[in-house]
């Protein structure tokens, strides 16, 4: 298992999230571990559970459990993403959906 934090950012949307990889086939993992994810239906390569760290909502591994845009979106591009992604990044949907030309810069940053 592999966890990272993300700034997701949308129209007027400031989101942080936490992503684990679940991947059954990461040595790393102890048995105890690999059975448990395993388990649970969690073994296929790059899987994620994605959860925002604000509260509110529920963690999914589906991307399209979350029925908006923005975290639909977001974990899409999170999966597909993950090894290249830093923990801290920005992940920005208008700029992923091409809807602007920038992505955002991090809210740390005061912008």
């Amino acid at each position: 298992m592999h966890t990272k934090l993300f700034e997701v950012r949308d129209r007027a949307t400031f989101l942080p999230v936490l992503a684990v990889r679940l991947d059954r086939g990461n040595l790393k993992l102890f048995n105890g571990e690999r059975y448990l994810i395993g388990r649970c239906g969690y073994g296929s390569p790059g899987a994620v559970l994605l959860t925002a760290l604000n509260g509110g909502r529920v963690a999914n591994c589906d991307p399209y459990a979350w029925g908006d845009r923005t975290l639909t979106t977001a974990h899409r591009f999170i999966e597909y993403n993950f090894d290249e992604l830093d923990s801290g990044a920005v992940v920005d949907v208008e700029y992923i959906l091409q809807e602007k030309a920038c992505a955002a810069e991090s809210e740390r940053f005061g912008s």
